[in-house]
């Protein structure tokens, strides 16, 4: 009696591994992507012209319209990706959980995040810059900053840079996601929000009249899409994934329909970072 019940409960958790999420159960997202045909995929949902939640739940801006690309090139239909939102403090987390097969959400690639994911890309340069209300004049760049309250979000970059290269005596402030720190910016609860560029173009898009980005980027940061650590046959596809989104001009076409209306001059693509 004791045997069958302990081989019915290996039964359940040998069923239940094998129908877990994410890319856990596969050496690479590409046998996930051939032998599932669906994918989940890590998005923002927050930031207008790059990942954006739409009223109907559908997801809408450039790094949805490169996810849905190199699922496609991967083998699997767009109808078929699961979007999952993700915020900047838990992209590694749901990589290494195996949640989500790739995050495509304004990742920038750094030395120390390799440690725990690997990186395919870069898809876009940006560069730090500072959003402000309209009619702040003072704020003409990261030196002055000093006395003034700044906002980035929890697993982000950008504002201890600040703190660390240009204005030593700002004060920080820290928020789950980019659209709070817009609304107490908005408010004038603080005085500015840092972040990249082509984020920031989005919600002065969205706010017109009201905020102004400074347009004096001060930093390169290069978007990568995350997936897991030594995926190299994964790491492998996305970036051919990548390339023929480069070449065949897809690239350029989904960049200006996202973020071109809000006056954001688009670039060239970049050069892919193969490792």
């Amino acid at each position: 009696m004791f045997g069958r019940s302990l081989y019915a409960v290996f039964a359940v958790m040998v069923l239940a591994t094998a129908c877990g999420g994410g890319s856990e159960s596969y050496a690479s997202v590409v046998d996930k992507a051939k032998n599932d045909k669906k994918l989940v995929i890590g998005v923002k949902a927050d930031q207008p012209g790059l990942g954006l939640r739409t009223p109907d739940g559908t997801f809408a801006g450039f790094d949805i319209e490169v996810a849905k690309y190199v699922a496609q090139e991967l083998g699997v239909d767009p109808a078929n990706i699961t979007f999952k939102e993700t915020v900047s403090a838990n992209r590694e987390a749901f990589i290494e959980q195996g949640q989500v097969d790739l995050v495509v959400a304004t990742y920038s690639i750094t030395d120390a995040r390799k440690q725990k994911v690997s990186f395919a890309g870069p898809y876009f340069v940006a560069g730090q810059d500072l959003l402000v209300r309209a009619d702040d004049a003072a704020l003409n760049g990261p030196d002055a900053l000093n006395g003034k309250k700044l906002c980035s979000v929890a697993g982000s970059t950008p504002a201890q840079k600040v703190k660390t290269e240009y204005a030593k005596e700002v004060q920080l402030q820290e928020e789950r996601t980019y659209s709070a720190c817009v609304d107490r910016v908005l408010g004038g609860q603080l005085d500015a929000l840092t972040t990249d560029n082509v984020i920031l173009a989005g919600y002065a898009a969205q706010h017109a009249g009201k905020l102004k980005v400074v347009g004096k980027p001060f930093s390169t940061e290069k978007y990568g899409i995350g997936l897991k650590k030594d995926d190299t046959a994964g790491r492998k596809a996305v970036n051919d994934a990548l390339q023929k989104m480069f070449s065949d001009g897809s690239w350029t076409k989904a960049l200006q329909a996202s973020v071109g209306a809000s006056g954001f001059a688009v670039p060239q693509a970049p050069q892919l970072e193969r490792y």
